[in-house]
Order: C-alpha cells, then structure tokens, then sequence
C-alpha cells in the first residue's frame, strides 16, 4: 500500500531546466543582483547573468559540445560555476560536478565512470583537475580553465537559445553520492527530475523574491545545486556565494548583506547554537534557517530558534532523488525532529524489515521502517551499473532509500537511522544518529559522532567519537553516564573516544566509514 503525498499536485513542465530558471527574464529582474561572490565583493545581475549564459552556450556549442555530451565541473561556488552549469544545460550538455576537496585520483574515477570528455576547472584546481585528467586517459587539452572575469557583463533580455533535445530523457546532472557507506556511484538526473524536484518544492519552501541567501552549501553537491543554483536564482532572490565555510566569513556577510535566508547542514547548525562567536555579530536580518544533508535533532534546532529569533525548519532527500523528498514548508506545524511530508506528485512506501508494509497511525507515529519514495524526481540510475540500480530501483519504480523512518497520522516523517548503520547491540537495534543527539545536548560537547565496534559477546558496541568544546575537559565515565540516564539501557555508549573532528562530507554528513579506520585511543569501555 502506497501512501500519496497530502499536498496538491503540481504541474511540471517538460522544458530544460535553464529555460525553468533563467528564461524569460522580465524586465523588472534584470538589473536585480543574481549573485554576489562574498570573497571579492564580484557581482552580477540577472541581466548579466542571462547574458552570460547565453554567450557561454554559444561558445560551448561552437568548441563542438553537442546535447548527450557530458564534462565535469570543478570550482567553488562562484559566478563562473553557475553560467558554466546552466549554460552546459541550454546545450543539452550533461555537468558532472566534482568536489572541490577531492583528489587526482577520485578526478581520474569520476571523469572515467561519467564518461567526460573534457574538464572545467577553477585557476586553483587547474593542477588537480590536469592530474585527474592524466589519471583518465583524457589528452591535455581536454583541461580547461575556468575564468569568466574578463567578460564583459551587458545585459540582454529575451529568451535563452536552447539546442533541441527532449528535457525528459537528456542528462543535466550527474552528481556522484557522498559515498558515507560504499564507493560513489554517478546518479543520472534528467533535466526532468531536476525541474520535476523544483516545482516539487517552489511554493512551499518560501524563498522569496526579494530574500538574499548565503550560498554556503557547495553548488556542486545536489541538496546546494537544487536550492541554490536552481530554486533560489528561479525565484530572482540574491545569492551570497562562500567558496568553503568559514564561521567567521559566514557570520561577516549575514551582518554586511543583510541575509535573510539560509539553506545550512547541521553541523552548521551546532555552530549557531553553540560557538561563543556568533554574539559577536548582527544576525537580525536572518528570518529562516532550512537544514538538511542529515538529520537535525529537535533540542539543537529549538536551541538555534532560541539563540537567533529565526524560524528552524529541516528536510529530506538524497542525491538519488534530485534530492528533497520530504520538507516541513514556510508555516506549517510539525514536530521539530521531523522532516516534514512527502513532496507533491510523489508516493511512499514504509517497509518493515520482516517485509511488511506499514501504514499511516492513527494516533502517535508508526513502528519504523525502510522509506521506499516514487515520482518524477527520481533519478534514471546510477550510471554504468546496472546491478547497484537494481539494488535502488524496484520493478514499481520506488527507490529504496536506506533510511529507517516512523510516520504519524499527518504525514511527517521522522528519520530514525540509516538501515546499514544501524548498531546491532545483543540483538537489540541501536539508531546512532539518537545518540549523537543526546551527546551534543551536553554543554561541553562541540560536536559527537556514533559507530558500532565489532564485539564477540555483544555483536556490536557503540562507540562516540567527542568533540569537546574549546577549553573544556570532560570526564568520559560522567559523559557515559550523561547519555545513560536518557536511553534504554541497551543503547548506553559502550567506547568512547575524544577526538579533535569528526570527519564529514562536504554536505555534512558524518564519514563513519572513515571513524571505523581509526584505531582506539581510549577504549575506556563500560559492561
């Protein structure tokens, strides 16, 4: 039994996704900034921006990219990166991006595996990007640098030249997963899924035309590339790009521009609840905090409610999914742990692990299980590997996402864990993401992560990696028995260890796979 989303059906137009966001510039938006690069101060209006991609298209089309083709994008946020990725989009022309932090030989994988034929790198990762080109197979000149500024900027109004290609079935994106629990795979996403995930979520997500949004989140990662460089530029609102997140820089430009809205991961949202720094600066113009990338605990988002005066939202979804799926939108009422209803135009399935499939309570929320989504903005599959996409990808068309959630009777879906990190404790279940919110509710905690440790009598121990906060010691028996004295007895911290960061993805979510590398410094380990 499927579960409708409860929200209206949107209508979705079958057009590029850089006709849905930039075309049909009116007059009014024109000299409106689009973006502004807060290192540098460079800007550029909608009208410039249009022009930009326009010119750019033609040149893209003229250097012989045709639509199917498909390059990799490798640069910060910045001007540049967003007229390369919607101008690549008028064409047709695939963009996948790659993160900034990554090395030659990830490069040399992703360009062989997307099956780029040439890379756009940023002057500071030109070396990178040619070191991964070499890893490839690609010749040299397939390297190119990525450097707009010369430009002139002249506005011009009108349509953007599109090539002809069908939008439903033409490539636009293809971002590879975080690879938190295995090795990255490409996620084809269709200029229809993208545009698909945008109306999906327009209306109710509330960015509005005259907000200005910190463009923290990396453009290159889908949950940045769909409400940044997609959503908030169809909306004309300001974008106010970080090249990579620093609290300080952070901070200065939601005081110098005035910000108003910010798309954010959690652990930005620790920082804003817990670092001495942010009484240093005005954050009044901040109205709305979204979070999203990995789960945000209810004490933490009320704590950054409570610090800033803004209202905290969260949402859901997977690069798989172009990405958000579920979201609590501008005004509605759900509770502060969950992350909101099924977007419009979509079905879930919650399936218990015996098989069974669960249905909508009605009181309370339901046992939990495996969310299962279908709709327009699923992806097509994962590139070159047909075996991973039938492991995602039922014959119904729902993806399995991995993700154990409780429901109740209003829709709101509330993430319990990942189904593959799940700690196995004498055979009880143990959700480490509760944990990790219970030992950042300690004072002293500046950030925490949970694993489950291989153990023969037990299974699986759970172990918590601490960040304490700058300046504070803490007892690790007394931590220990801080989170005892609000689980079950079966989900106590069993190892704890204190380390000086907890390793994470560019969108935030905690790199376990690196922590079970790391070898015990204090096993410290409790019966």
């Amino acid at each position: 039994m499927s579960l409708s989303s409860p929200h209206p059906a949107v209508d979705i137009p079958n057009l590029p996704l850089a006709q849905v966001v930039l075309g049909a510039l009116a007059e009014a938006d024109a000299d409106r900034p689009a973006i502004i690069e807060g290192a540098g101060g460079r800007r550029v209006t909608y009208g410039q921006l249009h022009a930009l991609v326009t010119a750019t298209a033609r040149e893209l089309a003229a250097s012989g990219l045709r639509a199917g083709d498909v390059v990799a994008l490798h640069a910060p946020n910045s001007i540049d990166f967003a007229v390369l990725f919607h101008a690549c989009g008028a064409l047709g022309v695939a963009v996948t991006t790659i993160p900034v932090l990554a090395v030659a030989e990830d490069i040399g994988t992703q360009l062989r595996v997307s099956g780029a034929q040439r890379i756009y790198a940023a002057p500071s990762l030109l070396d990178t990007a040619s070191r991964g080109a070499e890893e490839a197979g690609l010749p040299a000149d397939a390297v190119h640098r990525l450097d707009l500024s010369e430009r002139e900027l002249e506005s011009e109004s009108g349509e953007l030249e599109l090539a002809g290609f069908d939008p439903a079935t033409t490539l636009m994106a293809l971002p590879f997963s975080s690879g938190t629990t295995g090795h990255p795979k490409g996620v084809e996403l269709t200029h229809g899924n993208i545009v698909a995930n945008i109306c999906q979520v327009e209306e109710r997500m509330g960015v509005d035309r005259d907000d200005v949004v910190i463009a923290v989140l990396p453009f290159f990662h889908i949950y940045g590339m769909t409400v940044l460089l997609n959503l908030a530029l169809k909306r004309r609102a300001t974008l106010v790009t970080m090249p990579r997140f620093d609290l300080e820089q952070f901070l200065a430009l939601i005081q110098q521009h005035r910000v108003t809205f910010a798309f954010v991961a959690p652990p930005i949202a620790v920082a804003l609840a817990k670092h001495p720094l942010i009484d240093a600066y005005d954050l009044s113009s901040l109205r709305e905090i979204f979070s999203g990338a990995a789960p945000l605990d209810e004490h933490l988002a009320e704590a950054v409610e409570t610090r800033l005066d803004v209202a905290v939202r969260q949402g859901y979804g997977m690069s798989e999914m172009s990405p958000v799926s579920h979201f609590v939108g501008r005004g509605e009422r759900a509770p502060k742990a969950s992350v909101g209803s099924p977007v419009p135009n979509s079905e879930n399935r919650i399936v218990a692990l015996d098989g069974r499939e669960i249905g909508i309570p009605v009181e309370g929320v339901s046992e939990p299980g495996e969310l299962w989504v279908r709709g327009p903005n699923v992806m097509r599959g994962y590139i070159g590997n047909p075996v991973a996409t039938a492991e995602a990808l039922d014959a119904d068309g729902f993806l399995h996402t991995g993700d154990i959630v409780v429901i109740d009777p209003q829709c709101n879906v509330t993430i319990v864990d990942r189904l593959k990190e799940l700690i196995k404790y004498k055979g009880y279940q143990v959700p480490p993401a509760e944990l990790e919110a219970v030992l950042l509710e300690h004072p002293d905690v500046a950030d925490a992560a949970v694993i489950g440790v291989p153990d023969e009598d037990a299974g699986e121990l759970p172990k918590a990696f601490v960040v304490p906060q700058p300046g504070r010691e803490i007892d690790p028996e007394a931590l220990k028995e801080f989170v005892a004295g609000r689980v079950a007895p079966y989900k106590r911290i069993r190892l704890l260890e204190f380390i000086d960061q907890v390793p994470k993805s560019a969108a935030g979510k905690i790199l376990r796979r690196e922590l079970r590398g790391r070898d015990a410094r204090t096993p410290a380990r409790t019966p």
